[in-house]
């Protein structure tokens, strides 16, 4: 019962993240990861590579 659990939940966390990361993309941001993702405007950027 307790690996059902366990499962669930990581299903669950994957589950949230991949909703997160539609959202962040559908709203324009090249790079989830970053901070500056839609107001970068160096070349040094990782979000610009």
């Amino acid at each position: 019962m307790s690996d059902l659990i366990i499962i669930l939940i990581i299903i669950a966390i994957v589950a949230f993240a991949g909703i997160y990361v539609y959202k962040q993309k559908k709203n324009g941001n090249k790079c989830i990861g970053c901070p500056h993702s839609k107001e970068c405007h160096s070349k040094n950027c990782g979000c610009n590579k």
